[in-house]
């Protein structure tokens, strides 16, 4: 499967789209936030540029783009004012993610984003240049030396691909009944998907070093895991119950054993001496802060959390469990899932974790 050409959030604004579930992708760069404005004003103070270029890498679709987008040109403009500058920098803003991303959506809130700003400041708008850059961050995105600041919230848990070594030469999953590592899984599959981050992360840094100016900044958002083992009851059990989901069809008779064996997600929850040693390899940048945190469930939501995680899981899969098996299990496949996270958070909490990252090209 080309990920490049299938993956992307669900577009537009209905009830499975992206743009509606991604609550929890709010609540993390909120609880942040605060390290994301203090790293860009610490930038500006060192450099004070009157051009700014910041990038957005695997923006997505929806209204967190343009929120975080909005946090940063106001954290910026602080700083300006607090230093007495003449007058505030000009910001260009590249929102990047895979081609088939939904940008138009984004790019139809783009009237509103400027007269929030104008309102804000009294009829008078920052001037902004936002554009959309589509192509994979595992690679060369933008010209050298052009960016101060990259921003990127839960996209780097996202490989270029599915690793190949998981794959017979008949193209069969060694990895049997399941989409991801789990504890029956061979030793070969943790190593396979590891392999795969370091070469994605390695290619990530090194082309965003060609792309930053001395001393830019990168505030990165990403899934993770606490320690050596793959398998807790984190990240990785959320795709264990995805894998559970797509046995139960199958003992049902509605989906075919075969079509699972050859289905693996291309994603990767590392720890944090496997990002610390990747950073150290790379060499092109130090790292000012790394974080984790973990997303509290909201005791006040009155659906179910089985149900919220369910519609915020299918707006990220969707577009590759449909290319893969057809879009007509997708309704069935994530009821179970949501009542599978429900069974399970009533036995015991789930608990995700979340890595925060300041990098500073040197």
């Amino acid at each position: 499967m080309d990920v490049e050409k299938v993956f992307r959030m669900t577009g537009g604004d209905g009830v499975t789209s992206y743009a509606k579930n991604s609550s929890f992708q709010k609540k993390a760069s909120d609880m942040v936030k605060h390290i994301t404005t203090e790293t860009i004003q610490e930038l500006f103070v060192t450099t004070t540029p009157n051009s700014i270029g910041i990038a957005d890498l695997g923006c997505s679709s929806g209204p967190n783009t343009l929120t975080i987008i909005k946090d940063i040109v106001k954290a910026v403009e602080r700083t300006s004012s607090t230093l007495m500058l003449h007058q505030p920098p000009e910001f260009r803003v590249y929102l990047n993610d895979l081609p088939t991303n939904d940008f138009n959506s984004i790019f139809k809130t783009l009237p509103e984003f400027y007269r929030e700003l104008r309102k804000e400041k009294s009829g008078v708008c920052p001037s902004i240049f936002i554009g959309g850059y589509a192509g994979s961050f595992y690679g060369r995105l933008f010209p050298n030396n052009c960016l101060h600041f990259v921003y990127s919230s839960y996209s780097l848990h996202w490989l270029s691909r599915v690793p190949p070594a998981l794959y017979d030469e008949q193209g069969r999953s060694i990895n049997k009944g399941h989409v991801y590592i789990s504890e029956s899984s061979p030793p070969q599959v943790s190593q396979a998907y590891y392999k795969q981050f370091q070469e994605d992360f390695m290619l990530f840094l090194g082309s965003r070093s060609e792309e930053l100016i001395v001393g830019g900044r990168m505030v990165l958002i990403l899934l993770g895991r606490r320690g050596p083992d793959h398998v807790d009851r984190g990240n990785s059990f959320f795709w264990e119950l995805l894998s559970r989901s797509f046995a139960n069809l199958i003992s049902k008779g509605e989906l075919e054993v075969e079509k699972l064996d050859t289905y693996d997600v291309h994603f990767y929850a590392p720890s944090k001496i496997e990002i610390e040693d990747e950073v150290r390899k790379e060499g092109s940048f130090e790292l000012d802060r790394l974080e984790m945190f973990e997303i509290e469930r909201d005791e006040k939501d009155e659906e179910s959390y089985g149900a919220a995680v369910a519609r915020t899981v299918r707006a990220i899969q969707e577009s590759m469990i449909s290319d893969h098996f057809g879009p007509s299990i997708l309704d069935n496949l994530f009821e179970i899932y949501g009542r599978m996270v429900d069974e399970e958070m009533a036995k015991e909490e789930i608990k995700p974790l979340t890595f925060v990252i300041v990098l500073r090209k040197v």
